[in-house]
């Protein structure tokens, strides 16, 4: 009986230990898996950011296209501006009659003269 036992214990035994490799087995691939999806988590992740910095490099540089482009007309009026101003404009005959009526008011209130 003995012997059977031992045999038992043995079939047992070898049955045990061939679970544990199938198990390491499995544990194994199952690591490699995860492994290779880490991979394809840290590429995504990746590819996101290099998209979401064109994004975010090509609206920035609309900005600055829109705020140049603002800037340059603004300042194109501000130098016809200038430029208007720079040189004297003559008075209209209605401008000029109504400056020498105010200078002959002006004028006769400080003489105190009739008209």
């Amino acid at each position: 009986m003995r012997v059977a036992e031992d045999e038992a214990l043995n079939g047992a035994a070898e049955a045990a230990i061939a679970r544990v490799l199938l198990v390491e087995r499995d544990a194994r691939e199952a690591v490699a898996q995860a492994g290779l999806e880490v991979d394809r988590i840290v590429e995504r992740g990746r590819l996101d950011a290099r998209s979401l910095d064109a994004r975010t490099e090509r609206r920035v540089r609309a900005v600055i296209v829109a705020f140049d482009r603002d800037l340059a007309e603004r300042l194109a009026r501000i130098e016809a501006a200038s430029e208007q101003a720079a040189h004297a404009q003559p008075f209209s005959d209605d401008e000029r009659a109504a400056l020498l009526r105010a200078v002959r008011t002006v004028a006769e209130e400080l003489i105190a003269a009739p008209p």
